[in-house]
């Protein structure tokens, strides 16, 4: 196995005035290091378009990923979606990318705009084959992967932007090109350049989008541990052991909780340096151990960080208060999000004497639930979890 991954982000507007969105992505795992993935534009736009992008998506990715060939996804979309009255077409376009081992990936594409790849932040001319699938011109590439390519994917809802506003034909595929090259280069996340690009179509469409735009972006990166202590073990006596394991661990490590952090520091043997600076009014400050890349406070801090984690699973809205701020919550989820690829949970279940007043809505069960909704989430995002509990 390579030490590669593939962080995969994308993000929908729809056309103004429909409730649903005629555009779908659909995301199937095939094993821990391959997936398939398929944008899919229905025809037309609302409710008519949103159930053929959906039933299109989810019947390729789901026979792709079980292995059946192409031509038998595609015959078998032919075969199941009616028949539009007015074109005379059965399915939506749609864009497939099968990530294998994460060391290939085979980009089929059907009358959506061509997907963008970047390799070394420049625009990457790939191969393409054209097969003849009933009836039906297909363009087919296969690529090796390697560390730093993006493949930017998109329904055609994004070249047409600005069509009769800020371009007479709409924003080129080679200045979107462009706009991505500038924004890949500065670090961003898949979820976060999708969500660039489309707020800058939905821009370009002056806010009222005539059509729904859709982007998927993969990144391809190296895997970067990240190990979180939460609360003290249960039983005293496991505390060297629980700590030992934490710390022998690969990568970045983050302390959340008062005890649990001064248990690490006697462990250690390093002063915990506690700071009174309220980057935040409602998120605790954070602290200060030698040899811990981040100590802050518990579940005040962790419940703020999932719901960080499942706005970015929405509309990515609070990007800008956790990606700039330098609050506990802010820093955990910038490490989560954007650096963590394989995340190691260590969580004691030792119960909070402070968290038994009655006055506080605090149990052991929400700090539990915390975790698991928080872990859960995360595997969302793509990041490989482990929990383990003492």
């Amino acid at each position: 196995m390579n030490n590669l991954c593939a962080e995969i982000g994308w993000k929908s507007i729809n056309h103004e005035g429909e409730q649903l969105c005629g555009d779908h992505v659909d995301i199937v795992n095939q094993g821990e290091n391959s997936q398939v993935i398929v944008l899919a534009d229905g025809l037309g736009s609302g409710v008519k378009a949103s159930i053929l992008s959906t039933l299109t998506s989810k019947i390729i990715s789901t026979m792709m990923a079980e292995g059946l060939k192409l031509e038998d996804c595609v015959s078998t979309i032919a075969a199941t979606l009616p028949i539009c009255s007015v074109r005379g077409v059965a399915y939506s376009t749609f864009t497939i990318l099968h990530i294998i081992e994460n060391r290939t990936v085979e980009i089929i594409q059907y009358d959506n705009p061509e997907v963008i790849f970047l390799r070394n932040y420049e625009v990457y001319d790939y191969p393409k084959t054209e097969l003849n699938v009933d009836g039906k011109k297909m363009l087919k590439s296969v690529i090796s992967l390697q560390e730093d390519d993006f493949m930017i994917a998109m329904s055609d809802g994004c070249p047409h932007a600005g069509i009769g506003l800020a371009y007479n034909f709409g924003w080129k595929l080679e200045d979107i090109a462009s706009f991505m090259q500038t924004m890949a280069s500065a670090g961003y996340t898949a979820k976060t350049l999708a969500t660039m690009l489309v707020d800058q179509c939905n821009k370009e469409y002056g806010f009222h989008p005539g059509d729904d735009a859709t982007a998927c972006v993969v990144k391809v990166r190296k895997r970067e541990p990240m190990n979180i202590l939460f609360g003290p073990p249960r039983n005293r006596d496991d505390c060297d052991r629980m700590m030992s394991l934490f710390f022998s661990k690969e990568g970045k490590h983050i302390i959340c909780g008062g005890t649990t952090s001064s248990i690490a520091a006697k462990y250690l043997g390093k002063p915990l340096k506690a700071s009174l600076n309220f980057e935040k009014s409602d998120v605790p400050p954070i602290a200060e151990i030698e040899g811990v890349d981040l100590v802050t406070e518990g579940v005040i801090t962790v419940n703020q960080v999932l719901e960080y984690a499942k706005d970015a699973l929405d509309k990515n809205e609070l990007y800008e208060k956790w990606s700039f701020q330098r609050d506990g919550a802010s820093l955990i989820s910038r490490l989560l999000f954007e650096e963590a690829t394989d995340i190691n949970f260590y969580v004691g279940r030792a119960v909070n004497p402070a968290h038994q007043n009655p006055d506080l809505p605090i149990t052991f069960n929400i700090k539990m639930n915390l975790v698991e909704e928080l872990s859960e989430c995360l595997r969302k995002m793509g990041k490989r979890i482990k929990v383990s509990y003492f």
